[in-house]
């Protein structure tokens, strides 16, 4: 029977394909796909964990007192039972063998399966029973993620039959969408989340269609149930009828032949109809992302998230030389144009897997976003800190680069930072390791620095405005949680209004600004940041074509002529679409 469930559109367009389920877990379970001469060895790590938690059982039913009641072996044997069963384990390797799942992943998957057969039984004493089966599958992920030759594989290209998938999950952490990033999936469905959390901001990066905070998603939809997701609408339709399913083909289609038409814009120059030329940047997580960035048009990297090198590793953090590799590869990548790196941003929704339990602590707090997190974490771990700021230092010698330090607040942080690079430089200096002049950017993303920007520009040579965070701390909203997400609103005049105090400022003090965040690719605010004066956006490569193809038609003089009227309005967006309509309105009445 086809259902409708209903969310938030994050990322446009129209997905269809088989659901595939992450389920979520008391325990941390890796998500990868397999190669096909790996098959054997993830079902051997399956059979030794079996194995070993049923030692474990039968030494616990071995050694057990004399006077312990019979109830607490019968349970035992019960486990030992569901351990062994072929339900749990023929299926298991069949999500290996079939779709290519690691072996944790295959087994959390078809408890998801076996959990929703319990969920639907009559009698009480067997719906129970899934607590035991839960127990039972924790003990053996819990070996498993012990196993050193759990070692995470790159994504597959595709699979052997070539059907699309859909992923379904109450949330994706950051890392395991890294995993995904290149992988088979073509849309994406959560239950949680909201425009600006990190599942949307990726699922847009890679330019496929998602829908967030659909609430009870993962639980209504079952593994391989035939979805269509309509990224305009933020709609899924789960196994929907031949008419709905022949129409959304349709629509698909004419979306492909529209990305094909943008695509011939790549290589036009990002001019404005009256002569504005507009940088178009980049925004990248991997050295592999760059040549995506130049075939797209690019004119530089405005945002490399280095973050993404130090997570997903099991606590084994890169070290200087492996982080001066990837600056390396990048800047050599982007063939003598400008990259900007940003020091790691850790905290918030990007953990790392390496975390004190004080760390963790905060993480896992009620506001995690307040916490340790970006410039306050490195300036914790100094020693961590000079290591990436000397790889960098030593990956400028091979082009021009640049440093952008996240979520600076205080005059404090200045400072050390300074001292920290300039102590970097020093440790180079004495090793005799050449290096290039770098210039220092600051990310404004926190309301404090935007009021006080011209602090803060005596100190650095740019500024990149992160709209995102700029958004959640200005509006007191969690922008992953979808409770408020509602509220969460880029077009509020506070917003407008510290982001064009932040673009003045900077341009009158002659010193480079640009927006990083998700406003530079939407098409909905590039008039309005134009209007601004911004003439650097940055931004996934995905989006580039559709930003030149806006600025292309937009005439930045008769943007600034309207521009006071817009940020004065209680609603920015109508004002601004009303006032971009009147010299359209008065020549048609003129002709």
């Amino acid at each position: 029977m086809s259902i409708q469930l209903f969310g938030m559109a994050v990322s446009r367009g129209v997905a269809i394909g088989r659901a595939v389920l992450v389920a979520s877990s008391r325990v941390d379970v890796a998500h990868y796909f397999v190669p096909a001469d790996r098959v054997e060895q993830e079902i051997g790590r399956l059979r030794q964990a079996r194995d070993a938690v049923a030692g474990e059982l039968l030494a616990l039913k071995r050694d057990m007192p004399a006077d312990v009641p019979q109830e607490l072996a019968a349970l035992l044997d019960v486990h030992l039972m569901m351990l062994h069963d072929e339900a749990l384990t023929e299926a298991t390797k069949g999500w290996i063998k079939d779709r290519r799942y690691n072996a944790e992943w295959a087994l959390s998957a078809q408890l998801e399966v076996l959990a929703r057969q319990f969920d639907d039984m009559e009698d009480a004493y067997l719906r129970e029973r899934k607590a035991d089966l839960e127990q039972v599958v924790e003990r053996v992920l819990r070996h498993m993620s012990s196993d050193p030759s759990a070692q995470r594989a790159p994504a597959l290209a595709g699979r052997s039959d070539g059907e699309p998938l859909v992923l379904v999950a109450n949330d994706v952490a950051p890392a395991d969408m890294m995993q995904f990033k290149r992988s088979v999936f073509t849309g994406f469905v959560t239950d949680v989340g909201g425009r600006t959390s990190h599942t949307a901001i990726v699922a847009r990066s890679l330019d496929i269609p998602a829908v967030v905070g659909a609430r009870e998603a993962s639980r209504m939809i079952r593994q391989d149930d035939l979805l269509v997701i309509d990224g305009d609408a933020g709609v899924v339709i789960v196994n929907p009828s031949d008419i709905v399913l022949e129409e959304y083909r349709f629509r698909q289609q004419q979306s492909d032949l529209e990305r094909a038409r943008l695509n011939r814009l790549r290589h036009t120059p990002a001019v404005t109809l009256d002569g504005q030329a507009v940088e178009l940047l980049a925004n990248i997580e991997s050295p592999g992302d760059a040549a995506a960035a130049v075939a797209a048009g690019a004119v530089g990297v405005g945002l490399f998230r280095s973050e993404f090198l130090f997570m997903n590793r099991g606590g084994n953090l890169p070290g200087e030389e492996e982080q001066f590799e990837a600056y390396r590869d990048v800047v050599q990548a982007m063939q003598g144009l400008p990259v900007t790196i940003r020091t790691v941003d850790i905290g918030a929704d990007k953990p790392m897997d390496r975390m004190s339990p004080q760390e963790l602590r905060h993480e896992h707090g009620l506001n995690p976003a307040l916490g340790l997190r970006a410039i306050r974490w490195s300036l914790s771990e100094p020693g961590m800190f000079r290591q990436q700021l000397r790889a960098i230092l030593r990956a400028s010698a091979y082009g021009k680069v640049r440093i952008l330090i996240p979520m600076v607040a205080h005059a404090s942080e200045v400072v050390a930072i300074q001292e920290a690079l300039q102590r970097a430089r020093q440790q180079l200096d004495d090793a005799g390791k050449p290096y290039g002049k770098v210039e220092l950017g600051a990310m404004i993303e926190v309301p404090a620095a935007a009021v006080v920007i011209d602090r803060f520009l005596a100190f650095f040579d740019f500024v990149s405005v992160g709209t995102n965070d700029l958004i959640q701390y200005t509006l007191a909203i969690d922008r992953a949680d979808e409770a408020v997400a509602h509220l969460y609103d880029p077009w509020h005049p506070a917003v407008l209004q510290l982001l064009g105090h932040t673009i003045e400022r900077a341009r009158a003090r002659g010193k480079g600004v640009s927006v990083c965040g998700e406003m530079a690719g939407d098409p909905a605010f590039t008039e309005i940041l134009l209007a601004m004066g911004l003439r650097s956006f940055s931004m996934h490569p995905a989006r580039i074509a559709s930003i030149k193809q806006k600025l292309l038609r937009a005439d930045t003089r008769h943007l600034q002529s309207v521009l006071v009227q817009v940020l004065e309005s209680d609603r920015p967006d109508v004002a601004l679409r009303l006032a971009l309509a009147e010299p359209v309105a008065s020549g048609v009445a003129a002709h």
